[in-house]
């Protein structure tokens, strides 16, 4: 079966990529831009910044002190690769399919005699082999082409690329294993390549050096830094933490790992020492956007409640990091909240990222910025993570390739099956064909505008005579939703509502999401948005932007009604709201409140955070603060992700 996750028992089953494809609409137009711009842009800028030449250097034996790209350049070139494996799949482009026997081609040749792989280390005028385990990325750069090699394996079979990553993955596990280094990657990886190329090929020695590398973690091995271990999370055991902290891609990816080995080697300690961490994360320190990191100095986690709009980080690829560990949490256990924060993450982050024509990108994904940046050069890489205008590539340019093999395989997250029948997760207009063990086939058709609109129409294509249970996740925030069947409509709570029968060919089953604009109001723990709101309509979440001011100034100054419940218009919301004018002085304090003046009422457009500056650059905020003189008291906090 063609899927990026497939444990070997769970709850729900992931459906393959040949059942699940994308029709159009929001994310068919995305995966369709991915396909036919990202996937080339991404090579291109490999080619021109020498990464991909410095696999013909080392197999050349022409390697030196002069190596262009970070240590873990490599690892762009393997998930670019499994982008491409996905979209061969998926399309049958012939693009995609000689992209990817021409890099495998060239990795090859730089691949040593015992396994090894890599191009920063181990070669002439280089330093030796894991002689930087805190900051090398060796392994991290070998689980990304495990990773690339479990696409091609399941999507094309055997062939050079999955050789190669066998034999480097034998490498690791003499390396690391037993009796080896006793040693883990300062960026944990390598722990979710091994565990899922295991499971492609049938080979438990890789799930247990994933399971090694798992329980060593958190034991002091790496070298203190100035950041602390908490950086990569060696410094508390992964059974014994309460909370994700540290880098948070690392400490994602991580998670993600001891889901698959607690999975396959049916430790319910350890999926319910990360089940525990996802709850207190997602409950304090993930922002409205499903964004996680807060801090800039170590692009990790704060302390509970450390959710600045303004210095937020909120790294694309820990967007992508979160879906990986949620999918494989619902994977295991069939719970709905997963899937809600997979969709809040998915068009809060993920969809932020890149640019309409899928070349420029963002790294970093704050929730307010305060000055509008300068148009990006797209001929230039960015030194920064942090700007106001997409980029057509960085310095440090991991966001562009995870979304590129998100976006690639992201038909994958649609829909599940168990025995019993079909759960819908995610709303797209998509084709579903799939064979239920010991069931019915199952053959859907689903049409809608989500999530611009709230309609979902599920339209089975062949009937049967044999009952089987379709289920639809309705979200936590859709309160209000109905279900139409058979005529009739019923009011249906979030959660999953289930539709039990034998369905005959042209049934329709409608769900009815209410994606009216609505407010939504931050623990009051949260003491950077204290005293402000956020409106959100359906999945998204709606920013103010200035090019949608009289004058873009009043952004600083913007206060609204919170007594004036959002109105839908077309591509957003409008809220009621005025700008107060604050006398200057010589110093920013004084000895009582300063309110300002405030100006006349005025409609203040807001639309989807996913498009911000794509107009151009602009300043923006999600959160917006209240007018004092109408400032309510806080309602009961908002459950669920």
């Amino acid at each position: 079966m063609t899927s990026p996750v497939l444990p070997s028992h769970g709850r729900v089953r992931p459906l393959g990529l040949a059942q699940v494809s994308l029709t159009g609409g929001f994310w068919g137009e995305r995966q369709a831009v991915n396909a036919t711009a990202t996937l080339a842009h991404c090579e291109s800028w490999m080619e021109r910044l020498g990464w991909l030449a410095n696999f013909d250097r080392v197999a050349d034996g022409t390697t030196g002190p002069d190596r262009p790209g970070w240590s873990f350049s490599d690892s762009e070139v393997y998930k670019l690769l499994e982008a491409l494996s996905w979209e061969s799949a998926r399309s049958g482009a012939p693009e995609a399919e000689a992209a990817i026997k021409r890099l495998t081609a060239r990795i090859a040749r730089a691949q040593d005699p015992d396994g090894y792989l890599n191009t920063c280390f181990g070669h002439p005028g280089r330093p030796p082999r894991y002689s930087d385990l805190e900051m090398g990325h060796e392994l991290y750069n070998t689980g990304h082409l495990l990773q690339a090699a479990v696409a091609r394996l399941r999507t094309a079979g055997e062939d050079d690329l999955v050789r190669i990553a066998r034999r480097a993955a034998d490498h690791v596990c003499r390396a690391f294993g037993p009796g080896g280094i006793d040693g883990v990657c300062g960026h944990p990886e390598i722990e979710v390549g091994l565990a899922e190329f295991g499971r492609a090929l049938g080979e438990p020695r890789y799930v247990d050096q994933a399971r090694l590398f798992i329980e060593r973690r958190g034991h002091g091995r790496l070298k203190d830094i100035p950041l602390g271990r908490a950086y990569f999370q060696d410094d508390i055991p992964v059974r014994e933490a309460e909370v994700w902290r540290g880098h948070a891609v690392r400490a994602l990816y991580l998670a993600a790992a001891a889901v698959d080995v607690a999975v396959e080697t049916g430790d319910g300690e350890l999926l319910d020492a990360v089940r525990r961490q996802w709850e207190r994360s997602v409950a304090r320190r993930t922002y409205i956007t499903g964004g996680m990191g807060s801090r800039h100095q170590d692009e990790g986690f704060g302390e509970d409640w450390e959710l600045p709009p303004d210095r937020a980080y909120c790294e694309t690829c820990a967007g992508v990091a979160s879906i990986m560990v949620s999918w494989r949490l619902y994977l295991a256990t069939g719970e709905v909240r997963y899937a809600d924060l997979i969709e809040r993450t998915l068009y809060n982050v993920v969809a932020v990222s890149p640019s309409a024509d899928g070349r420029a990108f963002f790294y970093a994904n704050p929730l307010h910025q305060r000055a509008a940046g300068r148009p990006a050069d797209p001929d230039e890489v960015s030194p920064r993570a942090e700007a106001g205008e997409r980029a057509a590539w960085f310095d440090v340019s991991c966001c562009p390739t995870n979304v590129a093999r998100t976006l690639a395989g992201l038909h994958g997250y649609l829909a599940t099956s168990d025995d019993d029948g079909l759960q819908l997760l995610q709303y797209a207009s998509c084709r579903i064909r799939a064979e239920l063990p010991g069931g019915p086939p199952v053959a859907v058709d689903v049409e809608t505008a989500y999530p611009g609109g709230g309609t979902v129409r599920v339209r089975v294509v062949d009937g049967s005579d044999r009952p089987w249970t379709l289920s639809l996740r309705v979200p936590a925030w859709a309160s209000g939703a109905t279900l139409t069947e058979g005529g009739r409509t019923r009011p249906v709570e979030p959660g999953f509502v289930r539709v039990r029968r034998a369905f005959a060919a042209g049934a329709e089953i409608v769900l009815e999401l209410p994606v009216t604009p609505r407010f939504t109001w931050p623990d009051p723990r949260i003491d950077a948005v204290r005293g402000c709101v956020a409106v959100e309509r359906g999945p998204e979440v709606l920013c103010v932007e200035s090019h949608d001011l009289p004058d873009p100034g009043l952004l600083d100054t913007l206060v609204i009604d919170p007594g004036s419940a959002p109105r839908a218009v077309e591509g957003g919301a409008l809220v009621r709201g005025r700008a107060r004018a604050f006398p200057d002085a010589p110093w920013s304090y004084r000895d009582r409140p300063v309110d300002g003046d405030g100006g006349d009422w005025f409609d203040v457009p807001l639309r989807p955070y996913h498009g911000w500056a794509r107009r151009g650059p602009a300043a923006m905020r999600i959160f917006l603060p209240l007018a004092t003189d109408l400032r309510p008291s806080y309602p009961p906090i908002q459950e669920g992700a």
